[in-house]
């Protein structure tokens, strides 16, 4: 049964969530305000009608000008996934769940639909094209994960495929012009081990009306910390967002390989001029 608006918007915003917003509620809503992530799973396997569902969602995901510049692969494959999470820094979900979608910003599809009409390929080499392939594989990402978890499968993001993508591009046998972005991991969860929802910044911190207002930040930043510190002193973890934010941004090694990210673009064909 889903939660109501009151426990699914508090859930999310903690106590003082304004209560305005609870008369605005369905099933979608519902499903997305509950969304955590998932980092134990059953064994259980998903189906190949499940990841037909999946890609379906994800086909239906807006994409610029219906350019449709991604695509996924699904990686079910134990010693595979093993080896894609050690290039992840050794995350056990990534083995223990059943399956891994690896997200890709893929222009070479394009590339070879232009390359049968036309004698240049000029207008994929640009910064623009590899944005909109970002963006496109973002959003069909996101569709997926939501139709999974409306399906009552768990999910959660892989970003740390980005710490050594050219051995990602490597084990998936990627071709040139073709980049993985980010995993989704998706499986059963395990009952045993449920996740609470994490809060989120107030929408005060996010939310603006008209023009950009940074001034009014701070103390929605300030009430989140305390908000989060609390979470975080729940389930056992280092406390304090802005650290890990500070911990982000503060030095080139927190980006944790990342930095190199332009070089592996343009050795896997994106020129990004």
């Amino acid at each position: 049964m889903a939660a109501s608006s009151e426990v699914g918007y508090r859930g999310r915003y903690g106590a003082e969530a304004a209560p305005d917003a609870f008369a605005v509620w369905n099933e979608v809503l519902a499903t997305q305000l509950s969304h955590r992530s998932v980092r134990s799973y059953l064994p259980d396997p998903v189906s190949d009608a499940t990841i037909s569902a999946l890609v379906a969602a994800a086909q239906s995901a807006p994409t610029s000008s219906n350019l449709q510049l991604w695509s996924v692969v699904v990686v079910r494959d134990a010693q595979r996934r093993a080896r894609l999470a050690d290039v992840a820094g050794g995350q056990q979900h990534v083995v223990d769940a059943p399956v891994l979608l690896v997200w890709l910003a893929d222009l070479a599809r394009a590339r070879r639909v232009t390359e049968e009409l036309a004698a240049a390929t000029d207008g994929a080499d640009y910064l623009e094209s590899a944005l909109v392939a970002v963006v496109d594989a973002a959003l069909a990402a996101q569709n997926a994960s939501l139709a999974a978890e409306s399906l009552g499968l768990g999910t959660v993001f892989l970003g740390a495929l980005r710490n050594r993508p050219l051995e990602v591009a490597a084990e998936l046998g990627l071709p040139s012009n073709v980049f993985p972005l980010f995993g989704l991991v998706v499986g059963h969860p395990d009952p045993a081990q449920r996740t609470a929802v994490k809060p989120r910044l107030p929408q005060q911190a996010v939310l603006h009306h008209e023009r950009y207002d940074l001034d009014v930040q701070p103390p929605h930043v300030e009430r989140y910390e305390a908000l989060l510190n609390d979470f975080y002193a729940a389930a056992g973890l280092e406390s304090s967002w802005v650290k890990r934010v500070a911990a982000r941004f503060g030095s080139v090694a927190g980006l944790r390989g990342r930095d190199r990210l332009r070089d592996a673009f343009h050795e896997r064909g994106f020129q990004l001029r």
